[in-house]
Order: C-alpha cells, then structure tokens, then sequence
C-alpha cells in the first residue's frame, strides 16, 4: 500500500510572503510625508527667528522716534532726561545725557555712563520699551535678541568696510546664524550684505563688512542696520 506524501509533510511549514508593492508604495509615501513636515517646521522655525530679529531692529527706530515725538530729545543724549522720565519729587532715577546731538559709545558697551547704555534706561523708565532699568547688573540689563545675542545702538558707524553706512544711527545684533543673517539682509534691505542698510560682520573683525557669498551658515555674525 503505497503512502500519502502528504503525510511526510512539516506540520510547522509555513508559507513566506513579502511586502507587496501597494504596501511599499504606502510606505514610501508615509515616509515622504514625514520629512517634508520635518523640513516645513523646520522652516517655519528659521522664518520665526529671523522675524523676531528684524523686529529687534525695527523697534529699536520705533522707541526712539516716539522718544523724540514726546521729549523733543534724543533718548540716551537727552541733557533733561531726569526731568522727563524720573517721578516728580524723587531722587534723579537716571543719568542725563550730554545733549551733543548724538550718541556717544559704542553699540556694545558695557559702560553704564555711555550714552549707547544709557539710552536704554531712559527708554524704559519713560515706558517706550520693556525692560530692567536697573544698571547695576549690566549683563541683565543690556538688551538680548531670541538667541542670545547682545542688541545695541549707537551713533558711531559700527561697519566701515567696505564702506559707511547712510543713516545717522545704527543698530546691531550679534550671535546670529549666517543662515539667519542672509535672511535678514534679504527680508530689511537688498540681499548684499556688504552694501545698504543692513551689513553682516564677524564678531573677531567686526568693522569689516562679510560678502554674502562667503557667509557660513552655521557661524555666529554681528548685523547691523542703519536708520
């Protein structure tokens, strides 16, 4: 009697199957999907930041001119600023600028007698913009933009090469991306960041202007911009 082959065979013999096409095509696109989320939020993200760094620039104008509208005075060099923004009947609560018409110091200072510092206090305690007005502490005092960096003003052309810059104050921030400071030059001003009213400089020669070109997009830069 001859035996079934089918009895002889693995009980435990199971069949193989791989993806289909349909599955892989599903993947592929899930996948797809994934990435171009984590790209557009990554865009959204960098467009956030370079948003908040102009509006560290464009407001800098805003409290000054508003300074200017109410006190007839420049913030920082005004020579009655105790007058304008310390409580009436009070010690003075800040230092009065010495009225030459400009604003002397550095961008960067951390000289709480220069005017470029002291028009901060008079900003703030005159209510024209938010902040400590308390100089003890200069590093908690002095403005910081959304990474860290130093913000300041001054009256005294902060990038020199290759040439000066128009306008008769300037505002500059430092510690930001090159990626972000290309972005900025393109959304304030024409894109060359060695010309207009927005130049790019390295912290180590800051009063040299950088080609656009020559930016790396990973390096901390100071930007500046003319007003």
């Amino acid at each position: 009697m001859r035996a079934d082959k089918s009895e002889f065979r693995p009980m435990n013999l199971r069949r193989q199957q791989g993806f289909t096409l349909v599955e892989v095509a599903i993947v592929l696109v899930i996948v797809g999907l994934l990435l171009g989320g984590i790209l557009k939020g990554q865009e959204l993200i960098n467009s956030a930041q370079v948003k908040s760094l102009a509006g560290d620039f464009r407001s800098a104008s805003t409290y000054i001119n508003a300074y200017m509208d109410r006190f007839k005075a420049f913030p920082g060099d005004d020579s009655a600023a105790q007058s304008h923004v310390c409580p009436a009947a009070t010690p003075a609560c800040t230092s009065n600028g010495n009225g030459n018409g400009k604003l002397d110091g550095n961008w960067n200072s951390v000289n709480a007698a220069d005017e470029s510092v002291l028009i901060w206090q008079h900003l703030r305690l005159g209510g024209f913009a938010p902040g400590p007005t308390d100089t003890a502490d200069i590093n908690a005092f002095v403005p910081r933009n959304s990474v860290g960096g130093r913000v300041g003003l001054t009256a005294t052309t902060p990038i020199t090469f290759p040439t000066g810059f128009s306008g008769s104050y300037y505002a500059c921030s430092d510690g930001i991306l090159g990626k972000y400071a290309v972005q900025l030059d393109r959304q304030m001003d024409d894109g060359d960041t060695r010309a207009g009213s927005v130049r790019v400089a390295l912290s180590s020669a800051p009063t040299v202007a950088v080609r656009t070109d020559q930016i790396d997009p990973s390096r901390a830069y100071v930007v500046c911009f003319s007003f």
